[in-house]
């Protein structure tokens, strides 16, 4: 969680647990639990989401994911979003699929162009949900279209 603000408390777990589930059942759509059979029963999540903050780049469908650390580096995060872009262009019929992270993100950066998608520096933004001079606050967008 280095590159988000805070790490959740077990209510905004809950909260966040209880959003997911809602949104997969109103939109067909949503974050999935990862999974490898004999070494981990829930490593993280991947998936789609629609962001709720306004931007240039919205509405769009963003797809994320957070493995846990001690899974990072063996390929888990890109081949489960790989699994999400399969359902975003074929299923679902969508035209583009973007992700964003903190400038520093330099992992999730790495899954982002393994997917194929691209950055472009002029889409990058400043988070609207962090205060002007949080260290996180500059975001980079990378796109990919089907």
């Amino acid at each position: 969680m280095e590159h988000f603000p805070a790490t959740l408390t077990r209510a905004e777990s809950d909260a966040f647990a209880a959003r997911v589930r809602s949104e997969m059942e109103g939109r067909g759509f949503g974050l999935w639990a990862v999974e490898a059979p004999g070494v981990a029963p829930f490593m993280g999540f991947t998936g789609l989401a629609v962001p709720r903050f306004e931007a240039h780049f919205v509405p769009c469908v963003e797809i994320g994911w957070r493995i846990a650390r001690e899974h990072w580096g063996r390929g888990y995060a890109p081949e489960a979003a790989s699994k999400s872009l399969a359902h975003a262009f074929g299923p679902l019929g969508l035209d583009e699929v973007v992700s964003f992270t903190a400038v520093g993100n330099l992992r999730s950066r790495r899954v982002m162009e393994k997917l194929g998608m691209t950055h472009d520096p002029a889409d990058d933004f400043d988070h609207p949900s962090l205060a002007p001079g949080h260290p996180l606050r500059r975001h980079v967008l990378y796109r990919i279209r089907r």
